[in-house]
């Protein structure tokens, strides 16, 4: 899983790299495309059948635009100034898989802005932190929601993080906001996805025409962090690093 979450850290490093006005999403995905396969691994996201059984995704990276949470398909459309771009992707090696996402800002971010991509990091950092062996599944949930309560920040309910490894979404679910119930307990050796995702607006999510994208309900802005972890007897570990 090292290895998978390596190549996904390098595909996002290429398209911060890349980003920028005037660039078409369907060019970023092309990019990512190339490199997963130059690696000798294969994009997880293309062809998975997921939330859609009857319209596959049909891309290697989501690329999510301002009030879009999750999902968002790469097309035609360009990257303007000023715009929030979230980007997640996936890559399998060997039988293993990695997930990663991160938010970036095109140009000079207003304050507020500036918080929301900063903040849904530190959740998702905070959150990783509370992946130790002994804690449960609602400790990892509450650290992330936290970060969010302080700052008065939505966090998306409707989509969570959840465990990986043969596949891209194995048990357990992980929550981004406190549930009430403890949840599975950690053990050494447990892989997850930690992903926050939070708005300047409320929770409420819908998903759009295209039958993937997800958009906040009441327009808001939307940020998106993720990184694949081990859950280690030394602490955790994130996998997926370049």
């Amino acid at each position: 899983m090292r290895r998978a979450g390596r190549v996904v850290a390098e595909v996002l490093d290429r398209i911060e790299a890349e980003l920028r006005p005037g660039v078409s999403t369907a060019h970023l995905d092309a990019l990512a495309e190339a490199h997963i396969r130059a690696s000798g691994a294969t994009p997880s996201f293309k062809g998975y059948q997921g939330i859609n059984p009857q319209r596959p995704f049909p891309a290697s990276v989501c690329i999510s635009i301002d009030d879009e949470i999750v999902h968002g398909i790469p097309g035609q459309r360009t990257i303007r100034d000023g715009q929030i771009v979230s980007v997640d992707a996936g890559a399998i090696l060997d039988g293993w898989h990695g997930d990663a996402a991160r938010t970036f800002y095109v140009g000079d971010p207003p304050p507020r802005v500036a918080e929301l991509i900063d903040l849904t990091r530190a959740a998702m950092m905070a959150g990783i932190a509370a992946a130790v062996p002994g804690n449960h599944i609602d400790d990892i949930s509450a650290a992330v929601e936290a970060v969010a309560a302080r700052a008065g920040l939505g966090v998306i309910r409707q989509f969570v993080g959840h465990g990986i490894g043969t596949s891209m979404h194995e048990e357990p679910q992980v929550p981004n906001y406190r549930t009430g119930r403890p949840g599975r307990k950690l053990e050494a050796g447990l892989c997850l996805a930690i992903e926050p995702m939070f708005t300047l607006g409320g929770f409420g999510a819908r998903i759009g025409p295209d039958d993937w994208t997800v958009v906040t309900a009441d327009g808001s802005m939307a940020a998106h962090f993720e990184h694949s972890i081990a859950v280690t007897e030394n602490g955790p570990e994130i996998l997926t690093v370049a």
